[in-house]
């Protein structure tokens, strides 16, 4: 999703008050009783070697190509897994 500049700067200098939360629930104590805390998995460096239009590509799409390109490679995985079932 991309916010032009001019909205951008609109919502910046918007003052706190001025928002309105009335459709948001207040987290109270039962939601944090409740809450699971879920750790991301992590994430091993490693080299690899891709065709250049493919990085070409993913870099194309902006900050967070490679969470991006994670992300494809994590659906492929489990998607192969629940074939081989």
């Amino acid at each position: 999703m991309t916010i032009s500049a001019a909205r951008l700067k609109e919502l910046q200098s918007r003052q706190d008050a001025d928002i309105d939360y009335s459709d948001i629930p207040e987290l109270d104590d039962a939601f944090f009783e409740a809450a699971v805390l879920v750790t991301p998995s992590t994430k091993t460096q490693i080299t690899v070697r891709l065709d250049d239009d493919v990085l070409e590509w993913f870099r194309g799409q902006g900050k967070g190509y490679q969470t991006r390109m994670n992300a494809v490679l994590k659906a492929y995985v489990e998607s192969q897994r629940r074939r081989s079932r």
